[in-house]
């Protein structure tokens, strides 16, 4: 087995692979291969992931045993998941939590925790994050640093997205010094990703709410991303950095240079599970388009922008995409369109307020029952 010296944890589990091996310790040495498995996964090299899960089935056929299984579905579930976005992880993770019980196997059983109630988070199910969140503080150890940075990590994006950056502020950081000491730089490549998009998020929202934006350092931040992840050979998240780095060229009235990254990024980003952000995507690329003079082109964007308002979209990027229309169509003279989005706009931010309290909540309640 071979790994990059740009990786910690990878270089970590060669390292006790190697060792499990020379001392005959087959089914551990095996769980080191899922979990290395894993680790590529997170870091964006799904090919090499995929050889070596396949490797890995094929030994599991052979000798079944469900500790195993349980780390070859939290490996799957992560491929999944970083393959397309969407929520078919959710059950591949499940299953590897039913395994990981029925193995005695805490280690799998929080780690399948912690991404539960990551994607739970994504996925707005509040009662579910409550609940993995709940299992996963009660149940990790001082010694689960991995688990315990994804948690402290979903925590910290819980918050941010609920309009609290300074309660989110130290729980970033307690996921920082988790990641860290576990030489996980994939854990920190996410935590940038996410502050960073939670960021632009807040940037974008008051801008289409008519506040002022916090712009300090954003831009930058947002190239931040791109060296770590440049430096440590980190692929599973960039596709997202040039459509954040057009976001906030948006707010600040850059449109041609936004345009232009919305035109070569969106149309991938679009075809590979990142559709919720469709509608919202394509009313920035027409309000551009109105910036910039080109009046038909961006009538007929705001339409398809229109058409792929998907209610089971996440509420703020369905109070953004109504937000910008109104902007557009009040632009191109069509007050009734206007109008109409304008009043749309106005409740689905109220309901977004009323799921910020709730995630608040959520995270109070963690806490109080997981510590």
């Amino acid at each position: 087995m071979t790994a990059t010296p740009r990786s910690r944890l990878l270089l970590k589990l060669d390292a006790e692979f190697e060792a499990a091996a020379r001392a005959g310790e087959q089914r551990r040495a095996q769980v080191l291969r899922a979990q290395r498995a894993m680790l590529l996964a997170r870091q964006g090299d799904l090919p090499a992931a995929r050889e070596e899960l396949t490797h890995l089935h094929q030994a599991a056929f052979a000798s079944p045993h469900p500790e195993l299984g349980a780390w070859l579905h939290l490996a799957e579930g992560l491929m999944t998941y970083y393959t397309d976005f969407g929520t078919a992880a959710i059950e591949r993770l499940q299953r590897a939590l039913s395994l990981a019980q029925v193995a005695g196997a805490r280690e799998a059983q929080v780690l399948a925790l912690a991404y539960l109630a990551m994607l739970h988070m994504v996925n707005h199910r509040f009662d579910a994050l409550g609940h993995s969140l709940e299992r996963g503080l009660a149940l990790a150890t001082e010694d689960d640093l991995q688990a315990r940075a994804r948690l402290y990590l979903v925590i910290a994006m819980t918050l941010h997205h609920a309009d609290d950056a300074e309660g989110a502020a130290p729980w970033y950081a307690k996921a920082r010094a988790c990641a860290t000491a576990a030489g996980d730089d994939a854990a920190l490549s996410a935590l940038l990703h996410n502050n960073t998009q939670f960021r632009v998020a807040a940037v974008r929202r008051a801008a289409l709410q008519g506040r002022a934006p916090a712009l300090a350092g954003l831009l930058p931040g947002v190239q931040s991303m791109d060296n770590f992840d440049h430096a440590l050979g980190m692929h599973a998240l960039t596709q997202v950095n040039p459509l954040l780095r057009a976001q906030v060229l948006v707010v600040t009235g850059a449109y041609a240079e936004a345009l232009q990254l919305f035109e070569a990024h969106l149309p991938h980003a679009l075809a590979t599970g990142l559709e919720r952000m469709g509608s919202s995507m394509l009313a920035d690329t027409a309000w551009c388009r109105a910036q910039l003079g080109q009046h038909e082109a961006a009538l007929a964007q705001a339409r398809e922008s229109e058409l792929e308002i998907d209610p089971r979209c996440d509420t703020d990027d369905q109070a953004a995409t109504h937000s910008r229309l109104a902007q557009v169509f009040s632009h191109l003279q069509l007050s009734d369109d206007a109008q109409r989005h304008g009043a749309l706009a106005q409740q689905r931010w109220s309901d977004f307020a009323a799921e910020q309290a709730r995630w608040r909540e959520v995270v109070r309640a963690a806490l109080e029952k997981g510590h």
